[in-house]
């Protein structure tokens, strides 16, 4: 049994982790600084993702961004899980001192202390994100390869052609899965910032004889997320909006779609990467492999709460969104022995039924539209 660090030990993945490890005889240490944009303003006693854990781990109330925080949660550590980030897309593009710091700047912090300090530390596994490959993958027939599309145009979005282009090619591209070898190219502060965490973890960590993996999750979904954080999550922000009865407001054609993954298949995949051998060195995909457009998911969750609230493609959009990604998760398959177990319809049954049984939240989406507006980024 080994000793395991997760920072954001207490946020929607790290406190699902945190509880499985501590099943399988794991001993585990927290570091989180409760932020209230995910637990709330009174985090120590109404966030239910905190009071999950909080009698089962060594909690340590703290920020990846002080060295002395680090240090105390590094004492005696085998494993190191590191999913501690500021993680709004959009809100990233004008907070971007905020970002850069937490999620470079923290992941700098743990690096420089494992290669100047005594440590214990044999493993690091890092969350980046999809969000690093900006863009998904095409097949372009008529230039019989794969392509990767740039950030669409604003003056061809103001136009109502959402759909994503490519020099050379007038025929509509295909939607492929996305691998790991496939071209990065973030869209958002949020998305280089994932990227650059990645790289410093797998270059430092091999220049000091430390294993090293990172995971480049979809979007991760299910029981137990913020449903009160308006920044992130489309299912949590689509269900506080049907539960506070308002409308669904459909950006773009509403045709634009994601890799919805469910929180047991990516605990599964993370408890993996800490313990499978051989796997050094490596980033993974984590999703389902499959495909789902924000209008299915909208008219889904209506469905599912039996409340007709209004959905309406308005044909607004948000300056750095992508268009389409999915994963191609045929290497987690073969080195991590990964198969995600959930579909969609029967994650977002499970989901659905756990937020029926929760408070209704307050519904922040306005305010985050608005930040948005006033920044130039929502049109």
């Amino acid at each position: 049994m080994s000793k395991i660090l997760i920072t954001g030990g207490a946020g929607f993945i790290g406190s699902n982790a945190a509880l499985k490890l501590v099943s399988q005889g794991h001993e585990v240490v927290v570091l989180d600084n409760l932020s209230p944009q995910i637990h709330g303003q009174t985090p120590e006693t109404t966030s239910p993702l905190y009071q999950n854990i909080r009698e089962k781990v060594r909690f340590i109330k703290g920020s990846v961004t002080s060295r002395q925080d680090w240090q105390t949660a590094l004492e005696g550590v085998d494993l190191v899980l590191h999913l501690a980030a500021e993680t709004g897309t959009g809100q990233s593009m004008y907070e971007i001192q905020k970002y850069v710091e937490v999620n470079i700047g923290g992941t700098a912090l743990l690096l420089d202390i494992l290669a100047n300090e005594p440590h214990s530390v044999k493993r690091v596994v890092v969350a980046e994100s999809r969000a690093i490959y900006g863009e998904g993958r095409y097949w372009s027939d008529e230039l019989g390869t794969f392509v990767y599309p740039e950030e669409r145009p604003e003056e061809t979005m103001a136009n109502g052609d959402f759909e994503v282009k490519y020099p050379g090619c007038s025929q509509p591209l295909k939607l492929v899965g996305t691998t790991e070898d496939s071209a990065i190219h973030p869209g958002s502060v949020y998305g280089i910032t994932k990227q650059v965490q990645g790289q410093l973890v797998h270059m430092v960590c091999k220049s000091l004889g430390i294993e090293s993996v990172s995971f480049r999750y979809q979007n991760v979904y299910g029981p137990g997320q913020s449903l009160s954080n308006p920044y992130t999550g489309i299912l949590s922000i689509f269900s506080t909006r049907i539960k506070n009865g308002n409308g669904i407001n459909i950006f773009e054609d509403g045709k634009e779609s994601r890799d919805f993954v469910y929180i047991d298949d990516v605990v599964d995949a993370t408890i993996l990467g800490l313990t499978v051998p051989g796997i050094s060195g490596h980033a993974f995909n984590i999703g389902t492999g499959v495909a789902t457009d924000v209008l299915t998911v909208a008219n889904t969750l209506k469905k599912c709460y039996g409340v007709d609230v209004p959905v309406t493609v308005s044909g607004n959009y948000r300056l750095g969104d992508i268009r389409h990604n999915y994963a191609d998760i045929s290497l987690a398959r073969k080195m991590l022995g990964f198969e995600p177990k959930w579909s969609f319809d029967a994650g977002i049954q499970q989901f659905t039924r756990w937020v029926d049984r929760q408070p209704v939240q307050q519904d922040n989406y306005e305010l985050s539209i608005r930040e948005m507006k006033d920044k130039g980024l929502y049109k």
